[in-house]
């Protein structure tokens, strides 16, 4: 049940401070029991799509995979290999038996970025049931998020400003703080 958006970046759009910039590119996984066998709509990465167009990011992918740790796993390494970007799941964070996307994650990241999951786990009071994790795998930056639309939203909100940059430096370090000019 992948959806393909393509691979293609958008025609010249440039972010940040640098004209020659590698556009943003982003892929959302879905981890869902649910909308892999029919029975749920896919409304978080329908709304995680949305939110990362409109900040700049072009979605090149948007996958589904069943709720599991071996699942997550296998579907974070395959979306990460050759990828330079971000790649965003939803669903799997909470307590429920199958909510295994934060132990998937572990399996895979090469480094834990807990500084993006506490900041995303503190804007509201429900985010604090949240088990997400935020790490690299190669060059993509894996964040977790809730698999309410809402949630899985302003979870991502929480560090939008900061992952141009996160994800730039993935691939170069030759302008690590950039907002530190003299």
């Amino acid at each position: 049940m992948a959806h393909d958006h393509g691979d293609d970046p958008p025609h010249g759009h440039r972010h940040g401070h640098g004209a020659a910039e590698a556009p943003l590119r982003a892929k959302v996984l879905t981890v869902s029991d649910g909308v892999v066998h029919g029975t749920r709509q896919d409304r978080s990465g329908e709304a995680l799509e949305t939110r990362l167009n409109a900040a700049g990011w072009t979605v090149a992918q948007r996958t589904v995979t069943a709720d599991g740790e071996r699942p997550v796993a296998e579907t974070l390494t395959r979306l990460a290999q050759g990828f330079h970007g971000l790649i965003v799941t939803t669903g799997g964070t909470g307590f429920g038996p199958r909510d295994q996307t934060p132990e998937g994650t572990r399996a895979v990241i090469d480094r834990e970025a807990p500084g993006l999951a506490e900041v995303m786990r503190l804007v509201n009071p429900l985010g604090r049931l949240s088990r997400g994790v935020a790490g690299t795998l190669g060059t993509a930056l894996i964040l977790n998020t809730p698999g309410s639309s809402k949630g899985c939203i302003e979870t991502v909100e929480a560090v939008l400003d900061v992952l141009p940059h996160a994800v730039r430096l993935l691939v170069d370090n030759a302008d690590p703080h950039p907002h530190n000019h003299s």
